[in-house]
């Protein structure tokens, strides 16, 4: 089973901590990692582009002169596309970008995302974030001493830490039921806390 250290908030060592080898110890698979990306990437989309064909575009009810005799193209319509102020051709109409992999897929996604973040040495365990108050100030200087300028930040119900990191760039604080690939993988650090590795492990160990 992997084994890593866990640290306190000084960044000393405190302890050392066991990880199940059916999440951090399984084969990394680039492609599953990238089918999750890209689902959870589409189910952001707001499918609000909107554009008007010709039928749509006002006007245009009168032929804007006769079929024959003027020498000029023959034309049907002003809000013909070929036209300026006319419709556009196979524009973005409104749509729904959802769609989910199988529950499988996902929760193989997810320990491949965790097993890399384990090999590349960019997961960090503490044994607990406890900030007395909400100090952006704070928060910051912590992961100074920690030595981490970009991290996805895992913890349990934590009000003062996710309030003092929310406007701190290129860090992200998420409740451990909320791990996904897509923040794992746009981060460079993992940080968890001891007791949301707990959660982790309980929820992905689940057959």
């Amino acid at each position: 089973m992997p084994v890593v250290d866990v640290i306190d908030i000084n960044n000393n060592k405190v302890g050392e901590a066991l990880l199940a080898d059916e999440i951090f110890g399984v084969k990394v698979k680039p492609l599953v990692i990238h089918e999750v990306v890209k689902m959870q990437l589409a189910n952001r989309r707001s499918g609000t582009a909107s554009t008007k064909g010709r039928s749509l575009v006002s006007g245009g009810g009168r032929k804007p002169w006769r079929q024959k005799g003027t020498g000029r193209a023959r034309a049907g319509s002003i809000r013909s596309p070929l036209w300026r102020g006319g419709g556009t051709v196979f524009g973005p109409v409104p749509r729904d970008y959802f769609y989910l992999v199988p529950k499988k897929v996902r929760r193989s996604a997810l320990k491949s995302a965790l097993t890399q973040k384990l090999k590349e040495n960019k997961l960090v365990v503490i044994d607990a974030i406890n900030l007395e108050d909400i100090k952006t100030k704070k928060f910051v200087a912590l992961m100074k001493t920690l030595n981490i300028n970009n991290a996805l930040i895992i913890d349990k119900e934590n009000k003062n830490l996710q309030l003092s990191a929310r406007n701190v760039p290129n860090f992200k604080v998420l409740k451990p039921e909320g791990l996904n690939v897509f923040d794992i993988m746009t981060h460079e650090f993992l940080v968890l806390t001891k007791p949301s590795l707990e959660c982790i492990e309980k929820r992905l160990l689940v057959a």
